[in-house]
């Protein structure tokens, strides 16, 4: 069920609304894709206890052990995967609390959206419906201004 901002946005706001809306559509794809990637690490990392290492002296990418990962030397793939995730993260929730703002949606509606970032897949979904449901609030008003 769509749910309705408390406070109607005024027209003059709609462009923002737009580019609020692109800002969160970037933001939720590249922080759902980091996710997956983190999932992926997490399962090289702690089920086959190996680690990605990229530019090392064993070649353009290496699988070593935990053990050697330190003393081998290379590029660690999984911790840049892990950082990044931090950081679109982070970008991702000023994307929902913009959007939200401008939306003029309450705060538990930004806490339902943030959790997009942390469920794996969920992102894609919650992008989705806060998508469509905002572009058809925006319909919606501009064909009655009409």
């Amino acid at each position: 069920m769509p749910t309705r901002p408390l406070r109607v946005p005024p027209t003059r706001d709609f462009p923002t609304i737009r580019r609020s809306l692109t800002f969160y559509k970037v933001f939720a794809y590249a922080t759902g894709t980091f996710l997956l990637l983190v999932c992926l690490e997490v399962v090289v990392r702690y089920v086959f206890n190996t680690e990605v290492l990229i530019g090392g002296p064993l070649g353009p990418v290496a699988l070593v052990s935990q053990a050697q990962a330190q003393s081998v030397g290379g590029f660690n793939l999984g911790l840049a995967v892990l950082i990044t995730h931090g950081y679109l993260f982070i970008a991702y929730l000023i994307a929902d609390f913009v959007l939200i703002t401008v939306m003029r949606y309450p705060i538990t509606r930004f806490i339902v959206i943030a959790a997009g970032g942390v469920v794996p897949g969920l992102s894609f979904v919650m992008e989705r419906r806060v998508h469509h449901e905002v572009a058809a609030y925006l319909a919606e008003r501009e064909r009655a201004a009409v």
